[in-house]
C-alpha cells in the first residue's frame, strides 16, 4: 500500500516538476539560440533535459514494475512534438532547434550511447546460459524470428508507397520492418526477467538464452541489411562480402580475439599505474571492433556487441570492470539515446486513422508473430505446454533492440517519420504488457526437481570462498613445499578456469630439488601439467569433461631480496588468493619470518603450503586424500570448498572431521556418515552434511566423521595418522599480532603434522588492496 501511494504521489508531481525542469532550461536556451551557428549552451541544455526527464520517469516506471528504460523512451517523447511542442512550441523549437548543426552535436552522444549500450549488453551476455539450454533456446529463437520475420516482410511489400520514404527502396524498407519486428531485445528481456525474479529458474534461462541468440542473429540480419542500403539494391557481391566477412569476424572474434581482448585488458591493469586504465583499453577495443565491422560494410553495433561480450568473458576483474563502465553509460548515454528514439517519434501521427491502424496492425503482428513463434519452438525444444506460454510472454519484449533498429533505418532514410513512430509506438506497447504477462505465466509453473537442485547448489556457489576466486598469485621457490604449492594450484586454476601468476623465487637452498632441470622450469612444468590435469573434471553427476579454455598462466622469476617488494606491485593488480610454498617454511610451532613478510606484505587471503610425509619423497602426483577439519564456521567451510576443489582437481577424495565439545560424554566416541545417510540429530552432523552436499555439487565424494572425545589437535592428528591422508587442508583466521599466528590448534598441527599441509586464511592478514 505504501509503495502504491508513492506512485500515485510521483504521478500528480511529475508535471510540476517537469514543467519546473523544462522551462528555465527552454528559456535559457531560446535566450542562447540568438547567436548563429550551434550553441554549447542549448546543448547542455538538451542534455540537462534528457537525463532529468529521463531519470524521473525511468523511476516512476521501476517503480511500477516496468523497465526504467522505457519511461526514458516516454520521456523523450514527452520532450518532443508530441507533448511539449504541442503545449509550447516556440519553447520546444528553442531547446531543440532543427538547425542540422545542432542536431548533430546531440545524434553524436547519441550514437556514442548506441555503441556502449551494446558494449554493456554485450557484457551482460552470458553464454554459459546458451551452452546449458542450446537446443531449446535455439528452436524458440529461429521459431520466434521466422515467422514475424516473414509477416513483417510481408507487410513492408504490400505498405502504400505513400508511407514509403523512397518507394524504389520497397525491399530495404521491408527488411527493417520484418527485423524490428521479429527481434527480442536481449536488454530489456534479461533485465525483466531478473527483476521479477525469475533469471535463475530454468525457462527464465531458456527466455535469455534465446534472447540472446535473437539479438545476435538480429544484428547480422542489420549488418546485411545496412549493407544492402547502402548499395541501395540487392548487390550479389555486397551481400557476398557482407556475409563472409561477418562470418569471419565473429569466427575470428570467438577464437583469437577473446584471448587477445583477456591478454590486453590483463596488461593494461598490470602495466599502467594511472587512474582506470582497464576502462580505456575497454573503449580502445569498443571501438577498434566496432571500425572492424564497418570495414567490413556490416554496422557498428555489431563490432560493439562482441566487443561486449568477449570483455563480458574476461576471467578478471568483471565485476570491478562492469561497475566502473555501468555508472557512465546509465547516467549518462542511456537516457540521452532513448530521449532521443523518442524525440523523433511524432504521436499526433496516430491522429491519422491510417498511421493508427498500422500501428495496431504492427503491435498485433509483433505479438502474435512472436508470441505463437516462441510456443512452437518451445514445444520443438522439448518444453510443456505452460513452460512455451511463458517462453512466449517473456520473447514478446521489444524495446531497446527495435528502438536502435528504427533509429538506424530512420537515419539512412529506410523508415519513414511515420513508420519510425508506428515502430517506437509497438515496441513500448509490447515491453510494458510483458511484465503482468511474465508473472501471470510463472505463477503456474511448478518447480521440478532437478531445478530445485540446482538452484540450490547456485545458491551454494554464490556464497562459497573459491567459486569467486578470479585471480591466483603463487610464490614459490623450488623447494617440496614450493612443488607441491604448485600443484595445488595448478588443479585449482584447471578446475576452476582461474588465471594465475606465479613468482618463483631464484636462489640455491639446501631444500632445493636436485636435477639438471632449473629451477623455474620445474616450477613452470608441475604448474601447467597440474592445470591440464584439473581441466578434467567431474560435473555435479560425476560425468568427465575437458574444460573448454586453456589456463592463463604466467611465470616470472624474481631475487630473493626483492620479494615482498614483487608481492607489494602484484597485490594491487587485483589478486583473490596468495598460494604460499617456501621453504624453510616454520619453526616449531611458528612459521618462519619469510612466510610472515610475504603473506603481510600481500594483505589480503592467503593459503601456506608446507610439504611433508610422502611429499617430501619426490612424490607429486595421484589422486589426493585429503582431511579437512570443520567446525561449521564460514572459515572453516572455505577450508573445505579449497580441499573439495583439490579433490576435483586430482580426482580424490576428501574426509570432514568435526570434534566435538567434551560436553558430549554420552555420545559413542566415534559416529561416521556417508553422504545423505547422515541424521539430522546434532550442530556437528548439519555441518558435516553441508561439506558432503558440497562435495556431492562437484562431483567428489565426501566422508564425515564426528569425534566428541579428545583436544581438537590430538584428534585431528590420530585421525590424520589412522586414516593415510597425504593432505590436511584448514580454514584458519589471523590473529593479532607481529607474528603470523592462527591460534594454537593450527600452531600445534604446524608442530606435530607429519602429513602435508595447507593454512586458508580467507581473511587479509593486513588491509586488503582493491584492483584499480
Amino acid at each position: 500500500m505504501t509503495t502504491s501511494k508513492h506512485v500515485v504521489r510521483a504521478l500528480l508531481a511529475m508535471p510540476a516538476v517537469l514543467t519546473a525542469c523544462l522551462l528555465p532550461t527552454a528559456l535559457f536556451a531560446a535566450e542562447a539560440g540568438a547567436a548563429h551557428g550551434p550553441s554549447t549552451a542549448i546543448f547542455l541544455g538538451q542534455i540537462v533535459a534528457l537525463i532529468v526527464c529521463g531519470r524521473l520517469l525511468g523511476e516512476l516506471m521501476q517503480r511500477i514494475g516496468q523497465a526504467a528504460i522505457m519511461g526514458q523512451l516516454i520521456a523523450g517523447m514527452l520532450l518532443g512534438p508530441s507533448v511539449f511542442g504541442a503545449l509550447l512550441p516556440n519553447l520546444q523549437h528553442a531547446l531543440f532547434p532543427a538547425a542540422p548543426e545542432q542536431k548533430a552535436m546531440l545524434n553524436a552522444v547519441s550514437e556514442l550511447g548506441i555503441l556502449l549500450l551494446l558494449l554493456l549488453t554485450g557484457m551482460e551476455t552470458d553464454l554459459s546460459v546458451i551452452r546449458r539450454s542450446r537446443r531449446t533456446a535455439f528452436s524458440v529463437s529461429i521459431a520466434g524470428i521466422v515467422i514475424p520475420f516473414a509477416c513483417g516482410l510481408t507487410l513492408g511489400e504490400l505498405l502504400p508507397a505513400a508511407l514509403l520514404p523512397d518507394p524504389n527502396k520497397r525491399f530495404i524498407t521491408a527488411l527493417f520492418l520484418g527485423t524490428a519486428l521479429s527481434i527480442s531485445s536481449v536488454k530489456i528481456v534479461a533485465l525483466l526477467v531478473r527483476e521479477l525474479g525469475f533469471l535463475r529458474r530454468t525457462v527464465g534461462q531458456v527466455i535469455v538464452a534465446s534472447a540472446i541468440i535473437d539479438d545476435t542473429i538480429g544484428w547480422i540480419i542489420m549488418s546485411v541489411t545496412f549493407g544492402l542500403a547502402l548499395h541501395g539494391g540487392i548487390d550479389v557481391a555486397s551481400v557476398t562480402r557482407s556475409v563472409l566477412g561477418t562470418a569471419f569476424f565473429l569466427v575470428l572474434s570467438f577464437t583469437l580475439g577473446r584471448h587477445i581482448v583477456f591478454r590486453l585488458i590483463r596488461w593494461a591493469n598490470d602495466r599502467f599505474v594511472s587512474e582506470l586504465p582497464v576502462i580505456t583499453m575497454i573503449l580502445v577495443v569498443t571501438g577498434s571492433m566496432a571500425l572492424a565491422t564497418d570495414a567490413i560494410g556490416v554496422h557498428t553495433v555489431l563490432g560493439a556487441f562482441v566487443a561486449g561480450i568477449l570483455v563480458g568473458q574476461s576471467p578478471i576483474l568483471t565485476r570491478h570492470i562492469d561497475a566502473q563502465l555501468r555508472g557512465l553509460i546509465v547516467a549518462l548515454f542511456m537516457p540521452v539515446f532513448f530521449g532521443m528514439a523518442g524525440l523523433s517519434a511524432n504521436l499526433r501521427a496516430l491522429a491519422n486513422p491510417e498511421m493508427f491502424l498500422l500501428t495496431i496492425g504492427l503491435i498485433v503482428i509483433a505479438s502474435v508473430g512472436k508470441f505463437s513463434g516462441a510456443v512452437l519452438g518451445g514445444r520443438v525444444g522439448g518444453l510443456t505446454i505452460a513452460e512455451s506460454l511463458a517462453v512466449g510472454c517473456g520473447m514478446n519484449a521489444r524495446g531497446s533492440t527495435e528502438v536502435i533498429i528504427a533509429s538506424i533505418g530512420l537515419s539512412m532514410g529506410a523508415l519513414s517519420q511515420d513508420l519510425f513512430t508506428a515502430i517506437v509506438t509497438m515496441a513500448v506497447v509490447t515491453t510494458m504488457v510483458a511484465p503482468p504477462m511474465l508473472r501471470w505465466s510463472f505463477g503456474r509453473l511448478p518447480v521440478r526437481p532437478e531445478e530445485k537442485e540446482r538452484l540450490e547448489r547456485e545458491d551454494m556457489e554464490a556464497r562459497g570462498f573459491v567459486s569467486n576466486l578470479e585471480r591466483l598469485l603463487l610464490l614459490v621457490d623450488s623447494s617440496y613445499s614450493g612443488q607441491l604449492a604448485s600443484r595445488l594450484v595448478g588443479l585449482l586454476a584447471g578446475v576452476r578456469q582461474i588465471p594465475t601468476t606465479a613468482l618463483h623465487v631464484d636462489y640455491p637452498t639446501d631444500a632445493a630439488l636436485p636435477g639438471a632441470e632449473s629451477q623455474a622450469e620445474r616450477t613452470a612444468t608441475v604448474l601447467t601439467e597440474a592445470a591440464e590435469s584439473g581441466g578434467v573434471a567431474a560435473d555435479a553427476k560425476g560425468e568427465v569433461h575437458s574444460a573448454e579454455h586453456n589456463v592463463d598462466i604466467t611465470l616470472r622469476v624474481e631475487e630473493p631480496n626483492s620479494t615482498e617488494t614483487a608481492i607489494l606491485e602484484e597485490a594491487r593488480k587485483g589478486y583473490s588468493l596468495l598460494f604460499i610454498g617456501r621453504e624453510p617454511a616454520s619453526e616449531g610451532s611458528t612459521f618462519h619470518e619469510q612466510i610472515t613478510r610475504s603473506a603481510t606484505s600481500f594483505g589480503g587471503p592467503v593459503a601456506i603450503t608446507i610439504a611433508r610425509g610422502e611429499h617430501r619423497g619426490g612424490k607429486n602426483e595421484g589422486p589426493l586424500n585429503i582431511l579437512v577439519p570443520v567446525t561449521g564456521t564460514p572459515v572453516s567451510r572455505q577450508g573445505a570448498e579449497l580441499a573439495i576443489a583439490f579433490a576435483q582437481g586430482s580426482h580424490g577424495r576428501v574426509t570432514a572431521l568435526h570434534v566435538a565439545g567434551r560436553s558430549s560424554q554420552a555420545r559413542p566416541q566415534w559416529r561416521t556418515r556417508v553422504g545423505a545417510a547422515l541424521a539430522p540429530d546434532s550442530t556437528a552432523d548439519a555441518t558435516i552434511r553441508d561439506i558432503v552436499e558440497l562435495g556431492k555439487a562437484y562431483g567428489v565424494e565426501v566422508t564425515g566423521h564426528v569425534r566428541n572425545r579428545g583436544t581438537a589437535e590430538n584428534t585431528i592428528l590420530r585421525e590424520a595418522q589412522d586414516g593415510g591422508y597425504d593432505l590436511l587442508v584448514m580454514g584458519v583466521s589471523p590473529r593479532p599480532g607481529s607474528q603470523l599466528f592462527f591460534g594454537e590448534v593450527p600452531a600445534d598441527l604446524l608442530r606435530r603434522a607429519e602429513c602435508s599441509l595447507v593454512f586458508l586464511a580467507s581473511e587479509p592478514t593486513n588491509a586488503a588492496r582493491s584492483p584499480r
